[in-house]
């Protein structure tokens, strides 16, 4: 997570918050030390983010009560819809991302106008084929392998019942792909040298490697694509 993503999802958190909060607390939620996490903390305030720490045993950092972002002015039906919404990226790679919006949109909005849609909200069920990716590899590594055009080294495992067991390949990343209720990552493997789709929930380890490719046609994956009705989400 890039230092302007991590000092947003810190507003957020603090916005939401019960209690006031250590650094050392949400430094581990974040992977990056307690250090990092003041430093953070410093240059929002000094943006004029109103954040302040109460001291003593149960102390921790807060933020004034008032502070929140211009509001949305979404109708109810809309709400719901984006709610809705990110609330089926439960069981996508983009778990923790749609979490994080779901609750800074339910921020924006009082109490008169969230409670109708969370009571629908709670009337709508999924049946998920396949578990939340707790465990799958960050979304972040597969958006920076992405847009950086790096090759990323992957041990995959074989589908349960094939024998086939864990393999080792190198992956030129060139989309994410949304198939039923799988999320894969497109590429051209260099191990088959052909087009493949890689299951995240199979992929036990990626690692992205310093080689830069040079983007292959898309057509290739146009090609591949082509036996079934796809579409672009933006």
């Amino acid at each position: 997570m890039k230092r302007a993503e991590r000092q947003y999802a810190l507003v957020d958190l603090l916005r939401g918050a019960t209690r006031p909060w250590s650094a050392s607390r949400r430094a581990a939620e974040f992977a990056v030390s307690a250090r990092t996490i003041e430093r953070d903390i410093a240059s929002l305030q000094i943006a004029g983010v109103p954040i302040y720490a109460d001291r003593g045993a149960t102390g921790g950092y807060s933020i004034l009560r008032d502070y929140s972002l211009p509001p949305l002015n979404l109708s109810a039906a809309e709400s719901l819809a984006v709610l809705a919404g990110l609330a089926l990226l439960e069981s996508s790679p983009y778990q923790g991302a749609a979490r994080r919006a779901r609750a800074k949109i339910s921020s924006t909005m009082s109490d008169a106008q969230r409670a109708p849609v969370q009571a629908m909200l709670e009337r709508m069920r999924v049946v998920d084929a396949v578990a939340p990716l707790d465990g799958a590899v960050p979304i972040g590594m597969l958006s920076d392998a992405l847009a950086s055009h790096r090759v990323v080294r992957i041990a995959y495992l074989g589908a349960e019942g094939d024998g086939s067991g864990t393999t080792y390949r190198d992956v030129e990343a060139m989309e994410l792909l949304r198939a039923g209720d799988s999320w894969l990552l497109a590429g051209w493997c260099r191990l088959r040298n052909a087009i493949r789709g890689f299951h995240l929930e199979r992929i036990a380890r990626l690692e992205i490697l310093d080689e830069v490719f040079t983007p292959r046609d898309a057509a290739l994956l146009d090609a591949d694509l082509a036996r079934w009705p796809t579409r672009r989400l933006g």
